[in-house]
Order: structure tokens, then sequence, then C-alpha cells
């Protein structure tokens, strides 16, 4: 096989006036396919991170069954661990000893890749988005929140380029003026299904429960939005209402995604495999005593905690495929968002030797908070009764480094733009115990993050106001 020898260089400056907004607001205009990867946790900087990437040098993505490797075809007969993990050894790279991920592919694996990894049929969607899309950039921008500092990493396949282009990044990033720009819907929001035949999917999901198809199985609906402007306002609006763990923000030129999810499909660090279940969920009031409350009444559901404990048995299977070890450290735990309250666990094992972090993922892939249990059956009966394809709904994004090192997040609360269209989904898991009415107010409570986002982007007047920190919260993707 035939290596491609890349060479880097970097630079290091204070951060204590920039944010990972403001300077993608600075370069997005100047560079390729501006890429941002960001981690909400408020109250924790140790270990915080965020990514901005630019200029793809390499990429690699499926599309409409069809493997590309810079845009060329090449075999399609090839498993898909073997495809992303033959383009990682074909690079020959400069490693740093850094606690932070500074080169390697970043993107995201949709949910209609799992039709590569397992025998199942599933419906084309209407997006026609690349079903798996990563690419390698030549700048890779991050964020240290802990010591308010910035590496700008500079990637090429000639030393002097790596090295000539970090006084061009960085004069863009202290000096070049955000450009901000306006948002405004158009219209009202429409649905593919109307609540009662939501309803109606409902009672059927729930006589497969009962005759033992499935223990679980999660149903979704598709929104739409149209708009003019600039969609970065509603990411700005959605991370400053909802800052979830995982923030992310993928400018592809032609469609856009970006999101605001709760959960890891799951970390793969120094061999060591994480991911964080999450089932059970209850509407916030606003009112800390009721919510209080609402916590209780979720933490004391029979049907909630069934739903959480096989879920967790789930993520420990798909764990051992691949791991040793597993173990749950910590269980039920109660975590607060903007919208909603969920129940969490986590549970980890130890990387087998000679194992791949892709193929790790790929082997937990979808969530099972995202198809329900068995996942081969929930998934096929997903397909017969949703109405069009998940395309991006239920992937995964983030990043796979050159140390088999992997971090991706589930795309929830996530959106799709394309065509000045936003594109938006929403689940709930069903049991047979399941309420109808109930299903279909989790899926609303889901959504009214994203709701909400669309509609303070196309109101308020403060997301133009990039130097305040009014919206600016800590990141830490690993």
């Amino acid at each position: 096989m035939n290596t491609k020898k890349m060479y880097s260089s970097y630079k290091k400056i204070s951060s204590d006036t920039l944010t990972p907004i403001q300077v993608y607001l600075r370069v997005r205009d100047s560079f390729e396919k501006p890429l941002l990867l960001e981690n909400s946790e408020i109250l924790n900087r140790k270990h915080g991170y965020s990514y901005i990437c630019l200029n793809p040098l390499s990429s690699i993505q499926i599309e409409d069954k069809a493997f590309y490797i810079d845009n060329e075809k090449v075999d399609s007969n090839q498993s898909i661990t073997d495809f992303i993990s033959n383009y990682i050894k074909s690079f020959s790279v400069e490693k740093f000893n850094f606690p932070f991920t500074s080169n390697g592919l970043f993107g995201y694996t949709g949910y209609d890749t799992i039709q590569y990894a397992e025998d199942i049929k599933l419906s084309k969607s209407g997006e026609n988005l690349p079903t798996l899309f990563y690419a390698i950039y030549q700048y890779v921008l991050v964020f240290d929140h802990q010591y308010d500092e910035l590496y700008i990493f500079s990637h090429h396949t000639e030393q002097k380029t790596a090295e000539s282009n970090l006084d061009n990044i960085s004069s863009h990033i202290v000096n070049k003026p955000a450009n901000v720009y306006d948002f405004y819907t158009i219209g009202t929001e429409e649905t593919e299904i109307d609540d009662k035949s939501f309803k109606d999917m409902v009672s059927t999901a729930k006589k497969h429960c009962l005759r033992g198809d499935v223990f679980q199985m999660v149903l979704s609906r598709k929104f739409t939005q149209h708009f003019n402007g600039d969609e970065f306002n509603v990411y700005r609006a959605l991370r400053s209402i909802n800052p979830s763990p995982y923030l992310f923000y993928l400018d592809y030129g032609s469609f856009k995604l970006f999101g605001s999810s709760p959960e890891s499909q799951i970390i793969v660090k120094d061999n060591k495999l994480t991911v964080h279940p999450i089932a059970g969920t209850v509407k916030r009031s606003g009112d800390e005593t009721e919510d209080l409350l609402a916590a209780e009444r979720l933490k004391n559901d029979p049907k909630e905690n069934a739903e959480h404990v096989m879920l967790v048995d789930l993520a420990r299977n798909d764990l051992s495929k691949n791991a040793t070890g597993v173990t749950v450290n910590y269980y039920k735990e109660l975590h607060s968002y903007s919208h909603v309250i969920h129940m969490v666990s986590e549970v980890s094992g130890e990387l087998r030797e000679k194992h791949q972090a892709y193929n790790a993922l790929l082997d937990a892939f979808p969530a099972g908070t995202l198809s329900g249990a068995p996942k081969h059956k929930a998934m096929q009966l997903i397909h017969k009764y949703e109405t069009s394809g998940r395309s991006f709904y239920g992937g995964s994004v983030g990043y796979i480094d050159f140390n088999n090192q992997t971090q991706h997040a589930i795309i929830i609360r996530s959106v799709l733009s394309k065509n000045n269209i936003l594109h938006y989904q929403a689940g709930a898991g069903i049991v047979h115990s399941s309420s109808e009415e109930g299903e279909l107010q989790e899926v609303n409570n889901k959504i009214n993050a994203l709701r909400k986002a669309i509609q303070n982007a196309n109101s308020n007047n403060n997301l133009k106001m990039i130097n305040k920190t009014e919206d600016e919260t800590v990141a830490n993707f690993r």
C-alpha cells in the first residue's frame, strides 16, 4: 500500500479573549467546509477542548452505495471497516504528545450506514446526503479551555507549506472581522405525519411488543421549516438554550448539519471504550420544585426504569464485542437539560488488542436509544412503519484519529439544512405499557428545544452581538 506522508506544524496562542464561536465566524467565509465541534460542560472546565477544522485535504465517503476516496470511486465490495481502516493506514502522519486530537478524520456516519454492516433493508431518504463523510483537514484549531490556550495545527503533504500557512490562519483568527448575517423563517413548520397518525404508529408498535417481536422500538417524526439567511444563528440559539454535552456545526457547502446532542455514541480513548445510555425522559417545567418532583417520578416510573435497564444491557453487549472487563460505572443518574430531564448511565471496558476504534463504533451502531431491542428486528420494524428513511437522524458525528481513538455523539436534537429547508426529527421509545399520548408528548418535549432555537434565531437581534458572552459555553470534545 502506498502511503502519503503528511507534515504538521503548530503554534500556540492565548485564547483568553477568544471563543470558538467568535473564531468560527472570523474564518468560515475564507476557508472551505468549516467544521466546529464543541461539548458544553459549564460547571467543569477540566480537560475541555473545542475543535475547528478548515480546508479538507482528503475525504472519504459513501453515497448511493458507492465508496469514494477524494471523489473517485473505489472498490465497494470491501467491508466498511476495511474501507475506513485502509484509508487511515494510507497516511503517515506526525504525532504529537498532546492530551487532545490534533489530526484525524472529522465528520459523520449517517444512520443508513448500518446497511453496510448488517443484513437489513432501509428506506431511501429524500435528503440525498452522503451516507458517510469524513475529511482530513489542512487546519485543525484546538481550544484548551482549562488553560485558555489555542493550538493552531497546519497539516500538508509538503513540509514548507505546513509551516508557512500558520501565519495566514493566525492572522484570520486574531484580526479578521466576524461576518454575521440575518435569519428569517418562511411560513410555518410542516410534518410528514399528523399527531393521530403518529399515535396510530405507537399503537402498532405496542402490539409488536406484546407479541414478543421486540421489547422496545423507537419510532420518530420528521419536521421541516423553510427559511432564508444564515442558519448558523439557529445553532447559536440552540447551544444557548440547550447546552447539551455535544455541540456541532458541519458546513459542507451544499448542506449543513448541526445540533446539540445529549448522548455520546461511543468514546475510545487510551484503549478505554465508554458509552452513556440515555433512557427515561420527563419534561421540565422551569420551576425548580416541580422539576424535582418530576425527577422523582421519573426515578420511580416502572416503564422508564424497565426501558433503561434494557438499554444498559444492550450497551454492555455492544461493548463486549470489542472490549473486556465491561463495567457499569454509574447507573440511573438524573441529568437536566433545557427542556427535559434524562436518566443516564455509564458503561465502559478495555479495547481488545488489535481491535479498531471505528469497528467498536460500528458494532455499537445505531445506539439502542435510537432503535430499540433487539436491534435488528427493531430496525426492520422502523423501516416498515416510518414514512421515509432516517438519513442523518440517529447517526453519529465526531472524529477518528490516527492513534486508534474516536469520539462520536449521536445525531439527535439536530438539524439538517439543505436548499433553504431545515429538517429535524425526534423519536420515542415504545414498550408494551406505553401510552399513545405519552409517547407523542415525549417527541414534542424533545423537539421543543429545536423549535425554540429556530424561533429565537428568527427574532433575537442579540445574536449579532458576538463579543458578548451571553451564550458562550465551555466545550469539551476530548
